[in-house]
């Protein structure tokens, strides 16, 4: 299958990671920002067949793990009502909130249901006009415009019984958040090839220069990260810090032009918490004052719900690089997909649930870079 086989070839691999043994005199520590990437990385062990000097960290980019434990309990509060269907994608249902999850929800009685597009719950809400329809719309800038559109349409259409519990999140201002962070261990990134995708590369070239970090556009597949890692691993060599774009195939400079016209018309940035790690700066989006009418938050007036998360997860140190999901002494024991502390153990994207899925019965590091390539 075109770009499938093509970036999963064992042999190209190996090449690649030659390169990198002979580029690399140093350690080096690199962040992939994308969850998805992180469990390709897992997945085919190429963290353990890369050379001793270079270490991936694992980033904040499951849009799943980092949606707040708040945000969370307000969808819980409004889906709980009898008047309400609550609309998401199946990812969502068991991320734990305060004593609950969005199963348990269901389970009690509430209308929740999985939808595969925000479209899909903008057609239930026409069919049911005596019903509040709301759907839970999370994610970076990939999930955004899809969303955008949603909300748009309502509008346009009159829809006056749906409305959107948003929670987006964008990825420039995490990694101004992780580089300005006293603790941070990060000399370069493996940036998120999908959300460049929709949103270009604009925003990059500065927070290089300021934080004097090489940014590489990376995508998903093994190749892509291998290539990504190269590439970052040769400006660091070199002393460079650009940003350069591993995947053209997808990736554009200015983006979609289409898709952030439509992120500009429906949202307005706004400060967002992330799960584990707090509030960052103009890293969020919220419907704008002429969609405010479709604001489940302002509607169902949960504004003033407040949390705290559970004093064994470590998954907010997980998000920030910190820390290995196997270093947690919850990890497989307290904490696991069936009974999760945090999202970072149920999201598909989340690295926690990497490492049980492919990491529990690890083999010693040694072993695996003698055997060939996973890939």
């Amino acid at each position: 299958m075109k770009y499938i086989d093509e970036f999963q070839d064992p042999a190209l691999a190996r090449k690649l990671l030659d390169e990198i043994r002979a580029t690399v005199t140093r350690p080096w520590a690199l962040m992939e920002v994308c969850g998805g990437q992180t469990h390709s990385i897992i997945r085919h062990g190429l963290d353990q067949l890369l050379p001793d000097e270079v270490e991936l960290i694992h980033g904040p980019g499951c849009p799943v793990c980092v949606t707040p434990l708040e945000v969370i309990d307000k969808a819980l509060e409004i889906a709980s009502r009898p008047d309400v269907i609550f609309c998401s994608f199946g990812d969502m249902l068991r991320v734990p909130g305060t004593g609950r999850d969005l199963f348990q929800v269901r389970g009690e009685g509430g209308d929740v249901r999985v939808v595969y597009s925000p479209l899909d719950a903008l057609r239930i809400a026409q069919q049911n006009p005596d019903r509040e329809v709301v759907f839970f719309g999370i994610g970076f800038e990939t999930t955004a415009p899809p969303n955008a559109m949603t909300v748009h349409q309502a509008r346009r259409h009159g829809v006056k019984n749906f409305s959107m519990l948003v929670s987006h999140v964008r990825v420039p201002p995490a990694i101004e958040a992780i580089m300005s962070s006293p603790s941070c261990r990060v000399q370069g990134f493996l940036a998120a090839g999908h959300v460049c995708s929709v949103m270009g590369m604009e925003e990059y070239p500065e927070l290089a220069e300021r934080f004097r970090v090489p940014i590489v556009v990376t995508g998903f597949e093994p190749l892509d990260i291998l290539e990504g890692v190269r590439r970052t691993v040769s400006q660091l060599e070199r002393g460079e810090h650009t940003v350069d774009n591993a995947y053209a195939r997808a990736v554009r400079p200015e983006g979609n032009p289409a898709a952030r016209a439509m992120l500009e018309d429906v949202f307005e940035v706004t400060d967002r918490a992330w799960r584990g790690i707090g509030v960052i700066p103009d890293s969020g989006w919220r419907l704008s004052p002429k969609y405010r009418d479709h604001d489940a938050e302002h509607r169902f007036s949960v504004e003033g719900i407040r949390t705290e998360e559970p004093a064994e997860c470590r998954s907010g140190e997980v998000l920030q690089g910190l820390l290995k999901p196997h270093e947690c002494a919850a990890f497989g024991t307290l904490c696991t997909p069936r009974t999760p502390l945090g999202a970072t153990m149920v999201s598909s994207e989340g690295a926690c649930a990497a490492y049980y899925l492919y990491r529990r019965l690890d083999v010693p590091a040694a072993t695996a870079r003698e055997a060939s390539p996973v890939v």
